[in-house]
């Protein structure tokens, strides 16, 4: 089963095209890594999907709801309350946290599931500080995140995302803002989220954990798709040139 598909995705800043007929789809419980140079169409792509900008064309939809659908070769989406359904199916963790600054880390864990899901504040709070024990900060929940390192933000914006409770969790670069020991801990815990068979999309540079983590791995470049396929396929035997010349250069 398919927790999402998209057919024909298109979106064009002015006369820039940055997204050209894209298809992509996630299966339940699968990770997927999206590769690719920087301005390949990546961060717009995830941005699409997660509703942060809008398509100019093309079919989008999660699990059994509809999110928008190409009419006369323009991208018709749903109502917005049915969007507002849409988005209780996802959470995106941005590379840069997007923290609460004046919210303490519970309360930035706690503060979605209450406020848009309607649920129980006791509940939810016992959840939240069992996902923060989980992740390394049982003695962070009273702390700010201007009192916290770049990689324990990183812990309580995976938290948040996991409070919501989604059928799938986009990571936009997590550890393009991290040194390098941090980045082996975030890493460590995205693959233990891929052992509980957390639904993944991950767009990184991070070629070692896409191949140790994902299920596929598509490679983007100049607004396509160049190359789907499993780690072995993609990363280790890449049959585009343009994929082959891109791993080349991070291997350098």
């Amino acid at each position: 089963m398919n927790v999402l598909e998209c057919r024909g995705l298109k979106k064009s800043f002015g006369e820039l095209e940055v997204l050209k007929d894209i298809n992509f789809e996630v299966e339940k419980g699968k990770v997927v890594a999206i590769l690719g140079p920087s301005g390949s169409g990546k961060s717009t792509l995830l941005r699409c999907m997660t509703l942060l900008e809008t398509l100019d064309d093309g079919d989008m939809a999660y699990s059994d709801m509809t999110v928008c659908q190409s009419k006369d070769g323009k991208a018709s989406y749903v109502s917005k309350k049915d969007l507002r359904e849409v988005k209780k199916k996802f959470s995106l963790v941005f590379q840069n946290f997007n923290l609460f600054p004046h919210y303490s880390v519970l309360k930035n864990v706690v503060d979605a599931p209450v406020s848009v899901l309607r649920r129980n504040k006791k509940e939810v709070t016992r959840e939240a500080e069992e996902l923060l024990a989980k992740v390394g900060l049982s003695e962070k929940l009273d702390a700010y995140p201007s009192q916290l390192s770049g990689g324990q933000q990183q812990r309580v914006a995976i938290a948040r995302a996991l409070a919501m409770k989604p059928e799938i969790i986009f990571f936009d670069e997590p550890t393009s803002a991290l040194d390098p020991e941090i980045t082996a801990g975030i890493l460590r815990l995205l693959k233990e989220l891929a052992s509980q068979k957390m639904t993944m999309v991950i767009v990184t540079h991070e070629i070692d954990f896409a191949r140790s983590v994902a299920d596929e791995v598509y490679f983007m470049d100049g607004g396509l798709v160049i190359e789907k396929g499993s780690p072995e396929e993609v990363i280790d035997n890449p049959k585009n040139d343009r994929t082959r010349t891109f791993l080349k250069k991070l291997e350098k």
